[in-house]
């Protein structure tokens, strides 16, 4: 299960509710770019419409930029494939105020691409204060066991 790419803000900037595991539609030129790692998951976010749930934002540069459909467009919608019991979870969580449901990760799960979503509210100024000195503590304490 080798991370292609990941959205390394999530964990800082929001508080994770509940994680999914969920199928992405892709072209297959889009599979050969995810694979070099030509994509990415910031400021994306996943939304639920008519009963599909859907990936906005994230980008996907060509596989091949010289050798591509000019009507490539790298932004387009992509749809999730999940089940209509977590679909019915994922739009209840939407409807809430205060949620809201973005990718944390694309990996390889044998020869299957799968993305990691999941349900946050986003954290106040003082929990990401609290977070960052935390880190900076764990990260001191290992310092000082390394060269003990």
């Amino acid at each position: 299960m080798a991370t292609l790419i990941e959205n390394k803000k999530v964990r800082f900037n929001y508080e994770i509710m509940e994680e999914f595991e969920a199928g992405v539609e892709l072209t297959g030129s889009e599979v050969k770019s995810l694979r070099y790692k030509k994509a990415s998951l910031e400021g994306a976010y996943i939304s639920v419409r008519g009963g599909e749930a859907f990936l906005l934002g994230a980008t996907i540069a060509p596989y091949q930029p010289k050798n591509i459909d000019k009507s490539y467009d790298k932004e387009r919608p992509r749809k999730l494939l999940l089940t209509k019991k977590e679909i019915g979870i994922l739009s209840g969580h939407e409807q809430k105020r205060g949620l809201t449901i973005v990718p944390i990760s694309l990996y390889n799960k044998g020869r299957n691409l799968k993305l990691r979503i999941a349900v946050v509210r986003g954290k106040k100024k003082f929990d990401k204060r609290e977070t960052i000195k935390k880190r900076d503590t764990e990260r001191e304490l290992r310092r000082s066991l390394k060269y003990e």
